[in-house]
């Protein structure tokens, strides 16, 4: 399995990601997405119950 890791940007925020070769997917930082889109200093709270 070959698979890269990367750090993408959108809209000047990064956001890390992973290429999977044999799957020819990309995986993304959920936490990355949620600061991206929330623009919050602590992501990580929503995503807490």
């Amino acid at each position: 399995m070959t698979k890269t890791n990367q750090i993408q940007l959108f809209n000047e925020k990064k956001v890390h990601t992973v290429w999977d070769c044999e799957k020819v997917e990309w995986y993304f930082s959920v936490v990355d997405v949620v600061e991206m889109l929330t623009d919050s200093k602590n992501p990580t709270d929503y995503l807490k119950n």
